[in-house]
Parts: structure tokens; sequence; C-alpha cells
């Protein structure tokens, strides 16, 4: 059995630095969250803690006023999760030392951002719902994004057989070719500068980048192992800037490459006006090919300031596009991507908008925010 806590305060600090929390509510979007997290646990040996805010008026009933009441309670609650976490992951063998399970008497957001102010990343199930509708009503990962100090995880995994489809049309529409991990080339701890797949369009050379067909059981929900070999397949994609935030969505996305035993597509979305003074095109428009050499120089140059493993291979990306179109066509590929958050909060963020923000809209796999 996982270890557990309870908590009747209105707020509660974990005291585990670097562990991975994640919210569990019952709903399958949260089952899915937990089985991410696991899976990443069990790569990189953290433990998880998954937290359930709760609040008296909706999640339990009148509050509590005698201590007999409180026990009663929190009997409820224990018995709750780990009914929540047999339905989750009924194929459980981890460690129970290494999963902790927290009940925290708030609202989920709050709750979440209490407990993992320390911790490594904070996972959160992405709910089901088209961007308008979460525009207007928002969702638990809007807080979160806006308010943690952390990495914030979104997790999305279709259907099973959503993903057979989409890899179908993709391998239908796409020219085969030789997967670069298999050519001589290419070697652990080397970078590669893809300059082959960097087309003006905006939009990506496959060859590199194909969604990958995930293992499901019978009724298409992937086990913990599983969503291990999801993760340890599909792309792993970092969209850079030169921000101070995209450099530290760099490093977490080396870190994890290195866990993960996974090649890194780094990727740099360029226009004319992002690239400062052009030597010899300072009183005019730089052509584009003279801007794509200027962002791979670019590019090259935040590379140089994160430490990457021999074990990782880094493979470039310039595009010249916007942010947001090229990270989306990206998303279309990646398994998981990683992103700076740029800052915005509350009205600036939902008036003005921001690249993480609308890649949590428009993306097709599980996005990180790194703040």
């Amino acid at each position: 059995m996982a270890q557990e806590q309870v908590s009747d305060q209105d707020s509660f600090a974990s005291d585990q630095a670097g562990d991975i929390v994640v919210g569990l509510d019952g709903s399958h979007e949260s089952f899915v969250a937990l089985r991410w997290a696991l899976a990443e646990a069990s790569a990189s040996g953290q433990n998880v803690n998954a937290v359930f805010g709760w609040t008296p008026s909706w999640n339990a009933g009148a509050e509590p006023k005698t201590d007999e009441q409180w026990d009663r309670l929190r009997q409820t609650l224990t018995n709750t999760l780990n009914d929540w976490v047999d339905d989750a992951i009924p194929d459980f063998n981890m460690n129970p030392e290494r999963l902790t399970l927290t009940s925290v008497q708030a609202s989920g957001p709050a709750a979440l951002l209490e407990i993992g102010v320390n911790a490594q990343q904070i996972v959160i199930g992405r709910r089901n719902i088209g961007p308008l509708t979460r525009w207007f009503l928002g969702s638990t990962s809007a807080p979160l994004i806006e308010d943690a100090k952390v990495p914030v995880t979104l997790v999305h995994i279709p259907p099973h057989d959503s993903a057979s489809v989409s890899a179908s049309i993709a391998d239908a529409l796409s020219d085969a070719r030789e997967d670069p991990r298999n050519s001589a080339s290419s070697k652990p701890g080397r970078l590669l500068d893809n300059r082959d797949g960097a087309r003006s369009d905006g939009h990506f050379d496959d060859g590199a980048m194909k969604e990958n067909d995930a293992s499901a059981d019978r009724d298409g929900t992937a086990t913990v192992e599983e969503e291990d070999e999801i993760q340890n397949r599909a792309p792993l994609v970092v969209g850079v800037d030169g921000s101070e935030n995209s450099l530290k969505a760099l490093k977490f996305a080396v870190h994890e490459a290195d866990v993960h035993g996974l090649d890194l597509h780094v990727v740099m979305c360029w226009q004319i006006k992002d690239l400062g003074t052009i030597e010899g095109y300072e009183n005019a428009v730089a052509p584009i090919g003279v801007g794509q050499r200027r962002a791979e120089d670019m590019l090259r140059a935040i590379l140089s300031k994160v430490d990457v493993p021999d074990g990782v291979t880094v493979r470039t990306h310039a595009f010249h596009t916007t942010a947001v179109k090229g990270m989306s066509d990206a998303a279309k590929y990646a398994g998981w991507m990683v992103v700076g958050s740029r800052g915005l909060t509350g009205m600036n963020a939902r008036f003005l908008g921001s690249v993480s923000r609308q890649l949590l809209n428009l993306s097709e796999c599980t996005v990180t925010i790194v703040h």
C-alpha cells in the first residue's frame, strides 16, 4: 500500500524536494497523468506524490465538527485515494514506498501549488475540451501555469485507435526516409545540424519526427510499462528563443532526454525581426537564406550554454515561421513538447496570449511549461 497523508489544514507543504507531484481527482485524465508520472518515475528513480485537493462543500459534504467526524472523513479520503490508484494502475508493480497519496483541504490548483513548491515537476491530465471552451471556462492548468515556480506538465495521450489512425495518415502522406539514428554519422553526444529539414514554410520534415503508435491493453488504456515505452519511443522536442525561460526549458529537456535515452530535437522558430541587426543589412531587409544562417548561428550559441551528456544526441531545427505555427506543427509529431513560459499572467495572458498558452490549446501531445 502507498504511503498516505491527509491534512485538515488550509495548506500542506511538501517536505520532499525533487518529487513528481501529480494531481489525482478520480477523472480519467488524472488517471492518465498518474500512469505517466509513474512511468517517468520508473525511468528517473524519483518518488511520486499523488495529490487530491478537496473542499467540504463540494467533495465531502459538510465540514466535520468533531474529532470523530474528522477521523471518519480521513478514512473515507484514504479509501477513495486507494480505490482511485487501483482503478488507474491495476498493474502497479512500483515500490509502494515511492508513491505517496496526499489529500489536502484546498482547491486542486492550490493543493498542487503548495505541495509542489519544491517538486521536479507538477503533472496533471489535460481536459478533453476544445480551445474555445477552454478559453471561456478555464481549467486547472491555467492557475498552475501562471503561478507555479516549477515545470508543469499537461499529459495528453489520445485513445489508442486515434493514435493508430494518425500514425497511418502521417505514414501515407510522408516520403519514406532512413531514420537518422540508423545512420553511421549519428553518434551519441553529437550535435547534429538538421539544415536539410529547415524549410522556410514552417513545416517539419518528418523523416526524423514521426508520430508513434502506442501499445494499449484490451480496453484501450495503456499500462504503466506501456506508458514508459510510449515516452521512450516518441520524439522529445524543446522550443528555444534565447530567453532565460527557454534556456531553462532546454536544460529540463536535456535532462529528460538523458533519463529516457531519447534524441532531443531543439527547435527555433524565427522571423527577420527576431534576428537583430545582420551585418551587411543594417539598412535593408536580409534575404531569407541569410536570415536562416543567422538563426542557425543563434541556435548553436544557445546550445553552447547547456551541458549535454555524452549519451544524448541533439538535433537542431531552425524554421522561418512564427513560434506558435512552428511549435504547433512540431507537436503533431512529437510525443512530448517542452517550452518556456513567457511570464504573462491574468488578463494579459488571456488577451495577448503566449506561445505556451496557445500551444496548450492547439497541441496534440504532452506539453511541459518551464518557469
